[in-house]
């Protein structure tokens, strides 16, 4: 079945502009053609009672006893139109005692009513037998002391004849003044949606190789411009997300690459070669270590994955830092051990979090491992729990490594982002731990920040103080 309703936007505007404009002309029309009725019945009546006035003292009783009404009355200033009038003239039981000849045997009203005429003058709309409608204006008088109800009508003829004059004029110009208005609405509507249709064009042109394709705005203030700029900021995060994704896919490649391939060379160099169990235990050892290296990588990535999508949902609860560092610690001394370091912990017993245990201690240990991984032989790695203001605590872990470069602080928190390619990767590193580490620290409404010299870095960790760690510690 064909759609009936049009398609285009500009052609849909246009009959409900067309659609609402003959509302309201067809409105105004009618509510005019009223007024005018009003009017021209108000005019009718207002001549009518001047007339009924006047004729009131023209009235007298002929020596036969008939009501007469003198020839002078016709002599009045009306147009000849007025002088179109119809006068009756009845007793109170209802009895005629005068009808103008132009009436001839027709009825102007019938008996009197109940009231009418009486304090006022009563105004109505009769039809003669006829069907000329008359307005009729009734009056109670008293001639020579008798009392008589007087009634006196003008057509309505010349009245209706203006009023249905004026209601088809306006009937045969509203098709002239639809079209016309029809006309110019169409081409305001197209004119306006002009930058609409250069949009769409415009986008039909963006794919995934020119997302940096933007669309023009006119006027940044108008409708159509608040919608092109917001399509703009769109297209924006979409390149950047883009940019982001293939940076990941390549890196993240490129990382389980390494291992795989380190995995493959060993074990074919271990088959290429005749040795004892020991030789082979290297070769495992050796091959073990890279799958070992490989595991946490695709763990890192698992995880990073699963924050982009918002999978990761936070167990809140609450939390003692201090030990809660401690705990950490534990699970990472060993390799402090190994390189003959010093792992000083000490800080605020009294402050507090609330939060996932699960996602700070990874970032805690990520922080820590960190640390260990650049310190030397012999160093020293400090933790310490401190209030950072009244509403923050800060977990600070500092080392004595040989620190980083300005150019390279802001970059160390992206993903897969080394200073040392060959170094950090030879210490295991992917480069996805302080990554992670700034993500758990904004899940938690908190930030990572970076201090750094020549003597070291101090890693500084802020976090909302829980509500019972608000108060003053001495009351």
């Amino acid at each position: 079945m064909k759609q009936l309703w049009p398609s285009h936007v500009r052609t849909r505007l246009t009959l409900w502009y067309v659609a609402i404009l003959a509302a309201v002309l067809v409105i105004y029309g009618g509510s005019t053609s009223a007024v005018l009725l009003y009017q021209m019945r108000g005019q009718l009546d207002h001549v009518a009672i001047e007339d009924l006035e006047t004729v009131e003292g023209f009235f007298a009783f002929g020596p036969d006893g008939n009501l007469h009404l003198p020839s002078e009355y016709h002599d009045h200033p009306y147009s000849p139109e007025m002088q179109e009038r119809f006068v009756e003239v009845r007793a109170e039981d209802g009895a005629l005692l005068y009808r103008k000849e132009r009436l001839g045997d027709q009825v102007l009203g019938g008996n009197p009513e109940p009231g009418e005429g009486v304090d006022s003058y009563s105004p109505r709309s009769v039809r003669l037998d006829t069907g000329t409608p008359v307005r009729v204006i009734s009056r109670r008088h008293t001639i020579e002391g008798r009392s008589t109800l007087i009634r006196l009508g003008f057509s309505e003829g010349l009245m209706w004849q203006r009023f249905w004059q004026t209601v088809v004029g306006l009937l045969l110009g509203l098709p002239l003044a639809l079209g016309l208005a029809g006309i110019g609405g169409y081409y305001l509507a197209r004119r306006a949606l002009r930058p609409v249709e250069r949009m769409a064009r415009r986008a039909h042109e963006i794919h995934a190789e020119h997302l940096g394709t933007r669309l023009e705005v006119e006027n940044p203030y108008d409708e159509l411009g608040l919608l092109g700029q917001a399509f703009n900021e769109t297209l924006a995060r979409l390149e950047r997300s883009f940019e982001q994704l293939k940076r990941f896919t390549s890196d993240a490649s490129h990382e389980l690459r390494t291992p795989l391939t380190a995995i493959r060379s060993v074990g074919e160099v271990g088959l290429q070669r005749d040795g004892d169990s020991s030789h082979y235990r290297e070769v495992i050892g050796s091959m073990l270590e890279e799958a070992g290296r490989l595991s946490r990588l695709v763990e890192g990535l698992l995880g990073m994955a699963r924050a982009d999508s918002g999978q990761v949902k936070l167990e809140q609860t609450s939390i003692s830092v201090l030990s809660f560092v401690r705990e950490a610690t534990c699970l990472i001394e060993v390799l402090s051990e190994e390189k003959g370091q010093i792992l000083s912990i000490g800080g605020d017993n009294s402050v507090g979090v609330i939060g996932d245990p699960i996602v700070l201690r990874r970032v805690v240990m990520n922080l820590l491992d960190n640390a260990i991984k650049y310190s030397p032989t012999g160093g020293r790695v400090g933790v310490r729990i401190l209030r950072s203001d009244a509403t923050t605590v800060a977990i600070e872990i500092e080392d004595n490594g040989p620190g980083i470069a300005l150019e390279h602080r802001e970059k160390i928190f992206h993903r897969f982002y080394r200073i040392d390619e060959g170094r950090s990767r030879d210490a295991g590193g992917a480069g996805l731990g302080l990554a992670i580490a700034k993500w758990g620290a904004e899940v938690h409404k908190g930030r990572l920040e970076l201090d750094s010299s020549s003597t070291g870095c101090v890693f500084r960790l802020l976090l909302p103080l829980a509500v019972e760690s608000l108060r003053d510690p001495a009351a």
